[in-house]
């Protein structure tokens, strides 16, 4: 910088011109409205990057695409533990509870069904005899397999359990132990169906590793115990 009144050259941290002796006017930064008086004193250090602390902290890996990189340890990863597989009586008493469950609505459906049969042939001025109650027992088989029907496959459904195996803990999962659904639980059903005749399809959950019957492989399904 130049001294104002001489014009010699001086440097900033100069408090007096070295050829007149005047001293020199600082100059000004002037940002927005505010207006703060910048000068370099003596005692000012020179500033370089190697001096700051804080960029110890980062890291720049060489590898392409790592980027800067905190000193900061990751979350272990969980390991799945092996799964308990529901074994044959256990799922037998399952089913066992549910059967129970399905005969007891069907009892209640068929009292439902029989009074309000018998109330529309009164109507009618007739009778209930075997001729008459054929219609019934068709229906009411029908309604029976439906209830079955609509029983596994809307409770596997929503959350893989029915009521026989969420007394004795067990679940019906797919892959990697997330829930099944409906499609998969009526084409499971749908196994158990045809099934149901070869008592190998059952008895299988014996010889398989995962306690698996032919219904399981069919649908791709496990039942694990919670």
């Amino acid at each position: 910088m130049k001294c104002q009144n001489c014009e010699a050259e001086i440097l900033p941290s100069d408090q007096r011109c070295w050829k007149c002796g005047a001293i020199p006017l600082r100059r000004r930064v002037f940002s927005g409205s505010r207006r703060d008086d910048f000068a370099l004193t003596a005692e000012e250090e020179p500033f370089e990057l190697g001096d700051i602390s804080e960029t110890e902290e980062w890291q720049i890996s060489s590898e392409p695409g790592s980027g800067l990189n905190r000193s900061a340890k990751k979350m272990p990863s969980q390991s799945g533990r092996e799964p308990q597989w529901g074994g044959f009586f256990r799922r037998t008493g399952a089913f066992g509870l549910d059967v129970i469950v399905i005969v007891t609505l069907s009892i209640v459906m068929f009292f439902m069904c029989y009074v309000g049969y018998k109330v529309g042939l009164s109507a009618h001025g007739r009778t209930l005899n075997w001729e008459q109650s054929m219609p019934l027992v068709v229906l009411l088989t029908w309604a029976s397999l439906g209830l079955a029907t609509g029983y596994f496959v809307v409770f596997h459904g929503i959350g893989g359990k029915t009521i026989g195996k969420w007394l004795l803990g067990l679940r019906v999962v797919g892959f990697e132990r997330g829930p099944i659904t409906y499609r998969r639980a009526f084409l499971r059903w749908i196994g158990m169906v045809v099934f149901a005749p070869v008592l190998l399809g059952f008895l299988w959950v014996l010889l398989s590793r995962e306690k698996r019957g032919w219904h399981d492989l069919l649908a791709r399904t496990w039942v694990i115990r919670d």
